[in-house]
Parts: structure tokens; sequence; C-alpha cells
């Protein structure tokens, strides 16, 4: 388990594009996990609501994720939601904290923009994310988008 002194979220910048681009996940988690480049090409088109973030520890580049703030859920204007779109962990890296330490940044950053739950979807799968996020306190109710698991996490 890492420690919190030198864990931070980066913005992704020119800097430390190459870095975050080099993020790999195990290849059983491949299938459920998107290429860090393709996440940023999406933060690109949806900049209204896409939030990249480099996980550093130290100097070391650990993963990447990308959360969504107010996002159109049913496209219909009539439901905004807030969340965990993207989560790649290096694939040496797993199982320190960082996963969790990602996962806590993201509902804080929705808490403090005022918001009360933090959504997340995963693709089911004995290789999938489902037991993590629900060891997080994640709780499904049978809802599903395009074929992933949606889960939330209560922030109250």
């Amino acid at each position: 388990m890492t420690t919190s002194a030198g864990l931070r979220l980066e913005t992704i910048t020119s800097a430390n594009f190459e870095a975050a681009t080099a993020i790999r996940v195990r290849p059983e988690q491949e299938f459920a996990a998107e290429p860090v480049v393709k996440s940023l090409a999406e933060a690109y088109v949806h900049s209204g609501v896409a939030w990249p973030r480099l996980i550093v520890d130290g100097d070391r580049p650990v993963g990447f994720l990308m959360a969504f703030f107010d996002i159109d859920w049913y496209e219909d204007g009539s439901v905004l939601r807030s969340g965990l779109w993207r989560l790649n962990i290096a694939a040496g890296e797993q199982g320190r904290g960082y996963g969790r330490f990602a996962v806590e940044s993201v509902a804080a950053e929705i808490r403090r923009r005022g918001g009360k739950e933090c959504y997340v979807t995963w693709h089911p799968g004995p290789d999938g994310p489902e037991g993590f996020y629900l060891g997080l306190g994640f709780r499904t109710d049978g809802e599903t988008s395009e074929g992933e698991t949606v889960g939330v996490l209560e922030l109250g």
C-alpha cells in the first residue's frame, strides 16, 4: 500500500502526455479499459464534462483517470450525473492503493462541486473491476449502460 504523501493528480500537459499514454493495464484487463490515448481524444471532444488526470506517486506515473461532471446521462436533459469515466492503473502498479486514491479523488471533486453521488460503469466478467468497485462502497440496482453495469456511491 502506498502513502498519500507523494501521491497526486496532474493535469495532462505536453510535458506528461507521453507518460500518460504509456500507461497500460494487465493484458487480461484490456477488454474493460480503453487506451489512455482514446480517453484523451474523448476528453478533447467532451471538454465541457471530461476531467482527465495522470496519477503520480512521487515522480512515477502509476495510472490515469478521467472523471465526468454533470453529463446528460439519458441525452434528454432529464438527469445529470457525475462520476468516474475511466480508470487505468499500470499493470505493475496494481494492488498498491492507487485505484482507491483515484476513486476518492474523484469523489472529493464531485463533493467540491456540490454533487451527492459518484457513478461508474464497468464491464461484467471474471477479470473485470466489479469486486474493486463494490469493495469501495458502490452499489448496483440492475441498471446498465451500453452493456456495462452501473454503480453509484453515495457521497453524503
